[in-house]
Parts: C-alpha cells; structure tokens; sequence
C-alpha cells in the first residue's frame, strides 16, 4: 500500500483511462498508462513534453508565501547544483572535495554562532531542518542516559520540553524515538515558550528544552538566553543540568545578521545544539539543513560513525544515506558569494518588506496583526471582531484565484479560537510584489465583504499550513 493512498472521498474516483498526447507534436505512443510502467521506451522530448505540461498545474512557486523554502537561485548556483547532481554526498572518499566544503561550511556557521572554540565545534549537513532537528534530539537522549546509567538510574522515561508552536518534525521525533513529549500550551496572548513555562515542565527526566528562534506560527523568537538563565536557577536549586537545543530553521540565518546583540547562540552557555535550514533563510534551493553541537561532549561519540576519508578519519552523523552532494556545495557557493554584509543586505531586506506589508495589511481595516515581521520575516493576521461575512479561509481560497498562496490555520492547544493568515516572506519577494499582493487582497476583500456570510472553514484549508499543526498527545498530526 503507498504511504500517501489517494483520499476518493475528497477528489471522487481516480481517472481510469490512459494520458493523451496532442497529435501536434507527439511521436509514438499516442497513449501512456497512467498508474503502470509503459511497454517500452519513447522519445526523450515526448515524454519531457508530457511531464511538463502536467506540472504546469502546479502553483507558482514564487507566489508561494506559505513555505520557508527558498525558491529563488542565482543561475550559477542552479548550475553548480546540476554539475554536482551525480555527486553521492555519502561518499566521503569518492568526493574528498565536497566533503571539504562540508566542513568549510560547519565551521563557518560556528563562527557565525559564536562558538567558543570553533575547532571544536561538531557539525554536519542533513537533508533539512527536520533530520537535523531529529540528530539534536538523539543527542540529547543519548547524553542524558549516558548521566543516569553512569549515575545507577533508569532511562526509560525521557521527555522532552518545548512549546506547543514547535514545527511537526518534533512530534515525529518524540513518536520515533520514544520520548515523551512535554508541549507548553499557549495562553492568552502568548504564543510560544517562555522561563517560566519551560522549567515548570522540567524533571529528572528531561533530555533538554527545545527552543526556537523564529516560530512557523508567527515568525517570533522564543527568549532563549532568558529560558537558559531559568534553567541555570533550575540547576542550582536541584542539581538538574537540562540543555538547550535551538531550532533556528529560520532565525539562525536571520538573527546573526540582523539582530547580532541578541543573545541566542552558543554565546549562551547551556546552549548545546543549533539546527538551521540552508534551504530555508540560509538562501539554498531544497534541501539541505545543517546541525552543529557545541562540542564533542555535546554529540556521545557512540551515534557518530567513522569512515575512511583519504587514509583519514571521517566522522558522520546522519539519518539519511545516498543524497546528492548538490544543495552542500550551493550552500558553499552562497556562503562566498554574499558573505556576511550580503547576507545582511538580503535578511534585512527581507524584514523591511514584512514590516512594511504587515503595516499595510493592518492599515485596510479588517486585519489585526498578531505579529509584524520585525524577528523572522514572517507574520500572522486575524480577522477583526465584528467582521462576520467572511473568514480567514474565505480570504485565502480568494488570494489563491490569483496564485497566491497564504495559509489559514487556527493555532494550537488553548488557542484553537484563534484563526490566522500568515505570510512568509523570502529573498525575491520584494516591495513591488508585495504591492501586488496588497492589490489583489483589496479586490478580493471589496467582493467577500458582499458575502451573506463566511463560505469556508477549517476543512477547507488544505494542508500547506508548513509546521503550523495542532498537537494532540492521543492524536498526534494536523487537524
């Protein structure tokens, strides 16, 4: 059975008959099975043509404000990308080179991160964010039943302490590797962890507190010097030594650059991991994510493997085997290309046109801002009291005639009241497209504000809400 069956109930039953191809410009076969291997092979430019025009249903990337992902690359990265396609990033002594920019690159983000020594600063590429946040988290585990087994205690029963706003892949990680998870809920009209919160979930137990620099929910940073410093009180009272693992899968490449007094790295202490996506605000097309420990008593030598790199030792750290070597060397590519003023250059930038939207948008009338794009260059809306004939989900299926695509969601646990729109905004979306985008949200807000009443709810949302997922402990996923 594939892991993704076809829902009948939402799209009806499945076409049966095989794909035609325009007689125009088709050379044989004129018929191709839909759901089987054809019978024999066909023309390299039919069978482009036909992937092609069928793709051309998807929705334009550039419009996408939904995703984190970068969908924007300068020519010469796409074309170092496509010269390195064959390249197995595995393959350490095959590809001694590419292995090299790996590690170029480790260490310049542990430069950027403020590591105290950053020689010894343990790093790796992933395919993203998620498989980085999961190595965080086994480390996390691994060291903490390192301290109770060496202490004559059990490990049966880690947990695990975050905000409810945390991205999906920790609730994978909590599920997959048998951790309990310990969410914060949100309150009132605060939306991720804070101190206090954290340490009042933390026992015995807890492998670490997860906190994230940049919410999927509404761009904010969680105050992690503030969480660390509660945690240093935490200790002293009872002797716990809980760490800390950044999420930065956005504000990792935002912060440093934009906000370099902030305090969130491995400038704090007990900050012992950081995780980013280079795909994401690191300006990489999909996918590549770094992760980076503090030290190599940060990452239990135990998870780490070690092959032969040109009659040397190689250490690795992975989930994933084969992957293309591709996206690492774009992210070396980029590194040399903006250096840290182009970086600058671009995140500010990119905050500018979120601030400048965000006022926008709060300026027509209908929307109340939840956040204003001022951390990461994301930001959430809702609909104002007192606007009763159109909803979030109205507002967005009408952006979406235009091939905008803006989530609507509710948020999480004790929140679930609160429906929200929510625009990411990444290099190549820039004022004049964020002008358009005010434009169309006008003709459409003139035509729903005609409406008896709202047309859509939750159910007709979709799924790309990207990481903004209700968390049940009984059901876990996206409701």
């Amino acid at each position: 059975m594939p892991l993704n069956p076809v829902d009948r109930s939402r799209h009806g039953t499945r076409h049966s008959r095989d794909l035609q191809l325009n007689p125009l410009f088709s050379r044989e076969p004129v018929t191709v099975p839909r759901h089987a291997l054809p019978d024999g092979a066909m023309d390299p430019d039919t069978a482009y043509q036909l992937v092609h025009d069928e793709l051309m249903l998807d929705g334009n990337a550039r419009l996408n404000l939904a995703t984190f992902v970068s969908t924007w690359a300068e020519p010469q990265a796409q074309r170092l990308m496509a010269e390195c396609a064959d390249k197995n990033m595995i393959d350490k002594d095959e590809y001694p080179q590419t292995a090299e920019l790996e590690t170029r690159c480790v260490h310049m983000l542990a430069r950027l991160w403020h590591a105290p020594d950053p020689d010894r600063v343990m790093g790796c590429s992933t395919t993203g964010s998620s498989e980085a946040a999961m190595l965080a988290g086994l480390a996390l585990k691994r060291r903490w039943q390192h301290r109770r087994r060496a202490a004559g205690k059990p490990v049966d029963r880690p947990n695990l302490v975050m905000g409810v706003n945390v991205q999906i892949c920790w609730e994978k990680f909590a599920d997959y590797f048998e951790v309990e998870p310990r969410y914060v809920p949100m309150d009132g009209d605060r939306y991720h962890l804070t101190p206090e919160t954290a340490v009042g979930l933390c026992d015995e137990n807890t492998i670490g507190v997860v906190a994230v620099l940049g919410s999927t929910f509404d761009g904010s940073y969680e105050p992690v010097a503030e969480i660390a410093a509660a945690l240093d009180a935490f200790e002293a009272r009872t002797g716990l030594d809980v760490p800390v693992h950044v999420d930065g899968a956005s504000g990792a490449m935002i912060a440093p650059f934009v906000d370099p007094a902030l305090e969130w790295d491995f400038r704090v202490p007990r900050v012992a991991s950081i995780n980013t996506s280079g795909h994401k605000y690191g300006l990489v097309m999909p996918g590549v994510g770094w992760a980076l420990w503090r030290d190599a008593d940060a990452l239990p030598d135990d998870l780490v493997f070690h092959v032969n790199y040109l009659g040397g030792d190689m250490p690795t750290f992975a989930l994933n085997f084969s992957r293309p070597g591709a996206q690492v060397v774009a992210q070396y590519y980029t590194f040399l290309r903006l250096g840290f003023d182009g970086y600058r250059r671009v995140q500010q930038t990119c905050r500018d046109v979120a601030t400048r939207l965000a006022a926008r948008i709060a300026e027509l009338g209908p929307f109340e801002l939840i956040t204003d794009g001022g951390q990461a260059p994301v930001f959430a809306f809702r609909i104002r009291e007192g606007v009763g004939t159109y909803s979030v989900y109205d507002v967005s299926a009408a952006l979406r005639e235009r091939g905008w695509l803006v989530p609507a969601y509710t948020f999480p646990e004790n929140r679930t009241d609160l429906e929200v729109l929510r625009i990411v905004v990444r290099n190549g979306f820039g004022h004049d497209l964020a002008d358009l985008l005010l434009d169309d949200l006008r003709r459409v807000l003139a035509r729903l504000e005609r409406q008896p009443g709202p047309q859509r709810d939750a159910d007709d949302a979709g799924g790309f809400a990207h990481g903004a997922e209700t968390k049940d402990p009984r059901r876990p996923g996206r409701r």
